[in-house]
């Protein structure tokens, strides 16, 4: 599917750029715990970039509903875990860090379905 490997070149994009602006442009502004945060955010942002592509690859060669959850599943928790992170990290608001686990029982669903149509249709 088309649409999951476009944002998988758009956060892939998003990812290497954020964590520059992290190591070049927060340096010294955050403190050590809030750029560790920000880093975890990136480093998710990325795992789940190619899990996006591999998402989208699968979806070129099987027709399965499971791989369109699960393509979303990893889109939403990109936005919800890696965004709630970048927010807390800069901000300190602790609202943003009690949502981050919806994003990753986000990720937790995408890998089950994509899991589930590899042992299924493969």
């Amino acid at each position: 599917m088309k649409l999951f490997l476009l944002l998988g070149a758009i956060n892939g994009f998003l990812a290497v750029a954020l964590g520059a602006f992290g190591a070049h442009g927060l340096e010294g502004k955050l403190t050590e715990k809030q750029l560790n945060t920000w880093e975890k955010a990136v480093d998710y942002q990325m795992f789940h970039t190619m899990a996006l592509f591999v998402t989208g690859l699968l979806a070129a060669k099987i027709e399965a509903t499971g791989l369109v959850w699960a393509g979303w599943m990893f889109f939403i928790g990109i936005i919800i875990f890696s965004g709630s992170l970048y927010i807390y990290s800069t901000s300190g608001i602790k609202l943003f860090a009690m949502i981050t686990p919806l994003g990753g029982m986000s990720f937790l669903i995408g890998w089950i379905l994509i899991g589930y149509v590899v042992v299924k249709l493969l």
